[in-house]
């Protein structure tokens, strides 16, 4: 007797995979992949964000004054009075000639409205840029926090945008006060790098110098990081942001203090050349969120593009730095608005009651199977097993996050497998009362369900599929239960299951009972 075949093995082979990986996640062990658990289930710190959007505009506003200091510069254009203002860059340029040049490279920068009176120019941003920066800003903050904390090393964080400004941050497993200042400190950080050039003329009266006087100059004054009384004059327009770098490392310097290594990219490492070779004998400041870390003097031209910041950082204050700056300095600066610690307990009471109602679904559904439709529904229990134990696996495998939700869409996985097991079975028995022996009944019973099956199936994985795109946390989490149990129970459900009526087949031509196999009479 034929027992093995291609749909069985299948089978088989689903079930050890399924038991194999999925035993770390279901054993807790200290080896092997395991599914994290969201936010509900293991704790953690909930955060609502709010975004200063304005200071996105500012920020845009003073990169467009860079970018014309850098062009007058690069081009030799004589330009005069160029001042930041709330809300709009002004300057002259003294020669009429070279007016066409600075109009074609204004011209090249999108969403600015620009008014010329005579040779001084006004530039402000049109209302429609103001919306699309602030709306970039939130959109940018989002994805910046996320690779912070990625970075971080924490476990799934849920980072979404809510409203027009505002940021929902969820970050499972912070459970000490430690951890949870270190992730507020990273997340809230603005890593602003700015290279800037010190006020040599006036840099010595900089401690009598209120802030308008320094702005009526175009200069601020900035502090030390280490010293608050030591102030540095310099130009309000940077030479560089930290835009310009792709890369930043802890490093020890010769007195094995920790420092941060920064590269920049081939347009910033230009700029920092040219900048050096012109002012050799000048200082430069190093400036990090509004305060001067260092401020060395320039002895020779710096080609490659790499620098250095020292400001006595500890090795983790230099890492979240480092951290920071690699993946991009925020927009705009961040406020906490709201904070929500979730103690594991809760999270254990949730684990307790979705095991409960998942153990009880599951005895409810396998009674109901064995009762009324008699062997049959013990094959499509088999095939019930072997789906959980392949979705907790797979979820391993990529690391998922386990919601509440999620663990809902287990429990309606199950529901839909046995549906598609209810539509075959029953398939089985029309074709058997209609007097086919057991073997063409299995055959036609599948070959009348498959289609309504799939079908379903189908359709019911692109909602999941919606759902994952534009949802957010939980659902995203209900949305990828789904979507796998979704393919799984086809696997299971539908292959398998045909597998082991093929392999039981001779066994049922035999004994001739359609009854005890199919609870049909």
């Amino acid at each position: 007797m034929k027992i093995f075949n291609y749909r069985l093995v299948i089978l088989l082979l689903c079930i050890i995979f399924g038991v194999v990986f999925s035993i770390p996640s279901l054993l807790q062990t200290n080896t092997g992949k395991k599914i994290a658990l969201g936010l509900d289930l293991q704790g953690g710190l909930h955060m609502l964000l709010g975004v200063n959007t304005h200071e996105a505009v500012s920020s845009k506003i003073k990169t467009i004054a860079t970018t014309v200091k850098y062009f007058s510069d690069d081009e030799e254009l004589l330009v005069d009075g160029l001042l930041i203002n709330e809300d709009n860059v002004v300057f002259s340029v003294l020669d009429a000639d070279e007016i066409a040049k600075m109009d074609l490279m204004l011209n090249e920068i999108k969403g600015l409205a620009i008014t010329k009176n005579g040779l001084e120019y006004t530039i402000k941003l049109t209302p429609e840029d103001i919306i699309k920066t602030k709306d970039l800003a939130v959109a940018q903050a989002v994805e910046t926090i996320r690779n912070r904390l990625d970075q971080f090393g924490l476990s799934e964080p849920n980072v979404v945008r809510q409203g027009e400004s505002d940021i929902v941050v969820e970050l499972p497993g912070i459970k000490t006060a430690e951890d949870e200042k270190a992730a507020k400190e990273l997340i809230s950080k603005p890593a602003n790098l700015e290279l800037m050039a010190i006020d040599e003329e006036k840099n010595d009266q900089v401690n009598n110098m209120t802030n308008s006087q320094a702005s009526s100059y175009g200069d601020v004054i900035l502090e030390d990081t280490k010293n608050p009384n030591l102030k540095y004059l310099v130009k309000e327009i940077p030479i560089l942001n930290g835009s310009q770098v792709i890369d930043a490392q802890v490093a020890f310097d010769q007195s094995n203090q920790a420092i941060i290594n920064f590269t920049l990219n081939s347009t910033g490492a230009r700029i920092f050349g040219e900048f050096t070779t012109k002012n050799i004998g000048k200082r430069l400041a190093v400036v990090l969120d509004g305060k001067v870390y260092s401020a060395p003097n320039i002895r020779e031209r710096i080609g490659g593009g790499s620098g250095q910041i020292s400001g006595g950082f500890t090795v983790a204050e230099a890492g979240n730095v480092a951290i920071a700056l690699r993946s991009g300095a925020l927009p705009a600066t961040v406020t906490l608005l709201e904070k929500r610690s979730i103690g594991p307990s809760l999270g254990a009471d949730s684990i307790r009651a979705s095991s409960i109602a998942l153990v009880s679904g599951f005895l409810l559904v396998f009674g109901f199977m064995i009762i009324y439709y008699k062997g049959a529904g013990i094959v499509a229990n088999v095939a019930l097993i072997a789906n959980v134990f392949l979705i907790i696996a797979i979820m391993a495998m990529f690391g998922a996050t386990l919601t509440l939700p999620g663990m809902a869409g287990i429990l309606l996985t199950i529901g839909m497998a046995v549906d598609a097991n209810i539509i075959i079975i029953e398939r089985i028995r029309e074709v058997l009362r209609e007097g086919a022996s057991i073997p063409k009944a299995i055959e036609d019973g599948y070959l009348n369900a498959i289609r309504a099956i799939v079908d379903s199936n189908v359709t019911t994985l692109l909602v999941a599929v919606v759902l994952y795109v534009y949802g957010t946390g939980p659902i995203k989490g209900f949305a990828v239960t789904i979507s796998i149990g979704i393919i799984t129970s086809m696997i299971t459900g539908i292959l398998g299951t045909h597998g082991i009526y093929q392999a039981l087949v001779a066994r049922g031509v035999k004994t001739k009972n359609t009854y005890t196999w199919f609870g049909a009479k």
